[in-house]
C-alpha cells in the first residue's frame, strides 16, 4: 500500500514527525514510552496507524509468551494430576469389578482350572 504524502495533508518528500517528538507520546523516568494516539480519533499522520498496530501487536506476543510461560509452569502439576487421577480411576474400577462379573462366568473359570486347560 503506497501512501499519497498530498492526501494526508503532507508535501511529497516531507518527513515524518517520529513518535517522541509527538505530544501523544510520553516518556517516563525509567525511559518507557506511553502513546496516548487513537487511531479512531487523534492520529497524526497515516504511518502512525502502522506503528499503533505494530505496537499492539508486540502487545499481544508479549501476554502470549507469558502465558506460555506460565503455562509451562502449571505442565508438571497438571501431569501429577492426571496421573493421579488415572491412578484413582482405575481404583475404584478394581474394587467395582467383583459387581460387574457375572458368577456362572467365575464357576466356568475355576473348572477350567481345575481341568488343567
Amino acid at each position: 500500500m503506497k501512501i499519497k504524502y498530498e492526501a494526508a495533508g503532507m508535501p511529497f518528500g516531507a518527513k515524518m514527525i517520529q513518535c517522541k517528538d509527538c505530544e501523544l507520546c510520553e516518556t517516563d523516568a525509567e525511559g518507557k514510552r506511553m502513546f496516548k494516539c487513537d487511531p479512531f480519533s487523534n492520529i497524526k499522520e497515516p504511518e502512525c496507524i502502522a506503528k499503533w498496530q505494530l505496537i499492539r501487536l508486540d502487545m499481544l506476543v508479549a501476554s502470549y509468551q507469558g502465558m506460555l510461560r506460565w503455562y509451562g509452569k502449571l505442565a508438571p502439576i497438571q501431569d501429577k494430576l492426571f496421573r493421579y487421577m488415572e491412578r484413582e480411576i482405575n481404583d475404584l474400577d478394581e474394587t467395582e469389578r467383583w459387581k460387574l462379573t457375572d458368577p456362572q462366568e467365575e464357576d466356568d473359570e475355576d473348572e477350567t482350572e481345575e481341568q488343567g486347560l
